[in-house]
């Protein structure tokens, strides 16, 4: 993946940006301008949300802080202390999968972003996993922003 720019601005270490347009600075240096980045978060974040497996914690803290709510909001929504939230966001241990399920509705719904399914296909997909899936963005058009399907 030649044209693939690993974007860590979001504080997700699992992010390539794909077809993004690169420039060069006034010494020559290749760089790159992400426009819309809200548009990119939102592209983020449906990836995580449709994925079939289990968040990881870093990405469950990026979608709590795009929504703009701390961990003890976070935590009276799915009925959990703030530090439990705290403890899932640093991976100290896995997240309960009704927990997400729950996040996953509320994240889509105050995002504006659809789900495509039942909530009984959801929480199926609320499964840890040992990996960090990848998750790639199609950045070639940065007024449109895409998921890239595995």
């Amino acid at each position: 993946m030649d044209n693939a720019y690993r974007y860590t601005a979001s504080g997700l270490d699992n992010v390539v940006l794909v077809d993004l347009k690169k420039c060069t600075d006034d010494h020559g240096e290749e760089c790159v301008i992400i426009p819309s980045i809200n548009k990119l978060h939102n592209a983020i974040a449906a990836d995580i949300l449709k994925r079939r497996s289990g968040m990881m914690g870093a990405e469950l803290k990026f979608l709590r802080t795009l929504m703009g709510i701390t961990q003890a909001e976070l935590g009276k929504i799915v009925n959990r202390e703030a530090q439990t939230i705290g403890r899932w966001e640093r991976g100290e241990f896995e997240d309960d999968p009704n927990a997400e399920a729950i996040i996953r509705l509320v994240t889509a719904e105050r995002l504006n972003l659809e789900l495509d399914a039942p909530i009984e296909k959801i929480t199926e997909w609320c499964v840890q996993t040992a990996k960090n899936p990848l998750i790639q963005i199609d950045a070639s058009d940065p007024s449109n922003y895409r998921p890239i399907a595995a």
